[in-house]
């Protein structure tokens, strides 16, 4: 029997109240949580500590961009859980670590710029669209000078495939999407949300057409592949292509 020491101060509280802090927790009890980009910065945070402070989550399914759960364990193993990050969670629960994490989370291996997430088990969608409630979209690409094909996949498409993924999901309570860091600039103080038109680009002008960026980046790519170019030369294309689309 393995038994959790539930146990905070108030000054690991920060900016949050007792109350505040106490009506998270009440939340996120008996949660099952889909996280994307588990091995992602802000992700690695997130799980170390709900791990750590509310033990009585019900299932976190961390999804990783992988082909098989064999690959997508390797990297939860090597990029998540072998972090200084969670050498508290270690100390804390010594042995009765691997137990809890067997218990508690289930790795999934997927993609999210493809439909269903990439996740090729059809018992696991089943379960996930069942089962989860809660579902946290942690991944993106923050490169200023990513390939353009790789940014609108993963942080245009991809966040579209996650909000068809969450409709699924029978039992959900609420949806999270994280933007990159740098969204809001060199900003200072309260920084309040600003809804955007459909459609509206960074400069502020209308016109944006995902599909025919979409079609853009596929007649970019069938013609550089057609001319046998070297795997760099395709890469620095659709760098350059991203520069001129921004």
């Amino acid at each position: 029997m393995v038994q959790f020491d539930f146990t905070f101060k108030q000054t690991h509280l920060s900016h949050l109240s007792l109350m505040e802090f106490g009506r998270i927790l009440s939340f996120l009890e008996h949660s099952s949580i889909l996280v994307t980009g588990a091995n992602g910065f802000l992700a690695k945070i997130f799980i170390e500590k709900i791990l750590r402070v509310q033990p009585e989550i019900k299932k976190l399914y961390l999804l990783l961009r992988a082909p098989d759960t064999k690959t997508a364990m390797s990297r939860f193993n090597t990029e998540v859980m072998e972090k200084d990050l969670f050498k508290v969670l270690k100390e804390k629960y010594g042995d009765n670590l691997d137990y809890i994490i067997s218990e508690k989370v289930r790795v999934v291996a997927g993609d999210i710029t493809c439909e269903n997430l990439g996740v090729k088990d059809q018992y696991l969608l089943e379960e996930m669209w069942e089962k989860v409630d809660i579902v946290l979209n942690l991944a993106a690409t923050t490169k200023f000078d990513e390939r353009y094909d790789v940014a609108l996949g993963l942080n245009t498409l991809g966040v579209g495939h996650v909000c068809h993924f969450s409709r699924k999901c029978k039992q959900l309570k609420v949806l999270v999407h994280v933007s990159t860091a740098y969204v809001s600039g060199e900003k200072e103080g309260l920084i309040l949300e600003s809804p955007y038109k459909m459609g509206e680009t960074l400069n502020g002008t209308l016109g944006l057409d995902i599909d025919e960026e979409k079609k853009l980046v596929d007649e970019t790519l069938k013609h550089v592949k057609d001319e046998n170019r070297s795997e760099d030369f395709i890469a620095a294309t659709m760098k350059d292509l991203g520069i001129q689309r921004l």
